[in-house]
């Protein structure tokens, strides 16, 4: 795939729509976790993804589903509306916060790594860079934290999670979560 930017994006003009800023990787054999950059404008997934969603059409397919972790998004709605058509939108939060999953008929499955809307043009440009190399293997979050740019939730716009009101409470097994999201079994339980 070429390297898409603000210059040389597609022509999105006739739409209305503003220009994507936007980086893939370079054609060549599938490798790493990412398949490119996006740098969006805003947190409004419903109004940055219709630019997104136009300008690859035409180089990846008609793309029919979008996912993302709803950690840094005003919102995530069910339906985008983008040229004439819809789009479904969903998420889960145990997809990578920082990271755009994109499926389409003819090519599959691609994977963006989100720059957050605030970071500095410098700095998106790096992550631009590294998202596309074919020989990064790192995840849209390392990424993001080895530039410094990773954002917590309020600076998203939402609130932190509450801290636990006693941290030195023991918890108990059945409270217990583990990385998976399952509870842990009690002792004896089979």
């Amino acid at each position: 795939m070429t390297v898409i930017t603000e210059r040389t994006s597609p022509d999105t003009s006739g739409s209305g729509l503003p220009p994507v800023r936007l980086s893939l990787k370079p054609q060549g054999p599938q490798s790493g976790l990412l398949d490119g950059a996006w740098w969006p404008r805003s947190r409004d997934l419903a109004g940055e993804l219709p630019a997104l969603i136009s300008a690859l059409d035409p180089l990846w397919g008609r793309i029919t589903r979008v996912t993302v972790n709803p950690t840094h998004w005003a919102g995530v709605p069910a339906k985008v509306p983008v040229a004439g058509r819809v789009v479904k939108a969903g998420w889960f939060t145990e997809q990578d916060p920082h990271k755009l999953l994109l499926l389409s008929y003819r090519v599959g499955r691609w994977d963006l790594l989100v720059i957050p809307p605030q970071v500095s043009e410098d700095a998106a440009a790096r992550l631009m860079t590294a998202a596309t190399d074919p020989q990064t293997v790192r995840t849209a979050s390392e990424l993001l934290a080895e530039e410094g740019a990773e954002e917590g939730p309020e600076r998203a716009g939402h609130a932190a999670p509450a801290a636990p009101a006693d941290d030195s409470a023991p918890v108990k097994p059945t409270e217990a979560w583990e990385d998976e999201g399952g509870a842990v079994p009690e002792a004896g339980a089979p």
